[in-house]
């Protein structure tokens, strides 16, 4: 059991039957009345968000989740593949199960599977990725770094909003809990 004034990011625990992770939490001291902390939750199993508030010093089971190293081989129709690098073995996942971490990964790419109870959960995302711009409107000269922004279209299919300078064949790192521009790599 671990108390909710322990609360981190990544964190993941069992709530409700199912394992969940803390997205984002905020202990809350009000002038009147008792502490609490807000939170926000994903549900590990099926990805749906949830805000959730806790008395503080309210106790919740811990849910032990195991990061396997595993590289992304390819998609084959709704299933993808992919390899433990140690052990050459191979585990398949759907696209409902990774549909959001499929706009960041890339064929050869090193990923964390998440497993629960010798489930498969799911991709623990790098906080950013370098992807490679295959689409984009042309720079002008003259075009600065604060003068607005235009769509992108990224090797895995992503669209993000870029500077007036991004050409196409550019690399840009890309921030994986909001999916937006960081910069050039």
């Amino acid at each position: 059991m671990i108390s909710v004034n322990d609360f981190k990011t990544g964190l993941t625990i069992e709530l409700d039957n199912d394992v969940w992770q803390v997205v984002d939490f905020q202990h809350v001291k009000p002038g009147k009345g008792a502490a609490f902390v807000r939170s926000k939750l994903r549900n590990l199993k099926n990805g749906s968000i949830q805000e959730r508030t806790f008395r503080a010093g309210e106790k919740v089971s811990k849910a032990h989740v195991e990061h396997k190293k595993m590289q992304y081989l390819y998609a084959s129709g709704d299933a993808h593949a992919f390899m433990d690098t140690a052990t050459y073995e191979q585990i398949e996942l759907t696209e409902s199960q990774i549909q959001h971490e499929l706009k960041f990964i890339k064929e050869n790419m090193e990923v964390s599977i998440i497993t629960y109870n010798d489930e498969m959960l799911g991709i623990d995302l790098p906080n950013n990725v370098e992807l490679e711009v295959v689409e984009t409107e042309p720079g002008i000269k003259g075009d600065t770094a604060s003068g607005g922004s235009k769509p992108a279209t990224l090797e895995t299919g992503l669209v993000v909003q870029v500077p007036f300078f991004i050409n196409p064949g550019d690399k840009l790192i890309i921030n994986t809990a909001d999916g937006k521009y960081v910069s050039r790599a």
